[in-house]
């Protein structure tokens, strides 16, 4: 079972009209979040991002944007880990 987060707080969002499907996002993705669909990249499990922006700063045709550094990523890790006292419920 992947990593999940907290459910529908991430701020991931895809262009598509500015995706041209090169990929380089899935690759750097430590979570696998996104995929390839009809040539364009898709949200898979949306709940399962860290927010850690690897995808936007390595998307030459800025389709990709999250706010790196807020959401439920940087409150896990302000909370030491454990999401049962994360502050960003």
């Amino acid at each position: 079972m992947r990593a999940q987060y907290l459910k529908n707080v991430v701020t991931l969002a895809v262009d598509n009209q500015a995706c041209r499907g090169c990929g380089q996002c899935i690759e750097v993705c430590p979570h696998r979040v996104l995929r390839l669909e009809d040539k364009r990249i898709a949200i898979g499990d949306r709940d399962a991002c860290m927010e850690c922006g690897a995808c936007q700063r390595n998307c030459a045709f800025g389709a990709i944007s999250v706010r790196a550094g807020v959401g439920c990523a940087a409150a896990l890790l302000a909370s030491g880990g454990d999401p049962d006292h994360c502050a960003c419920a």
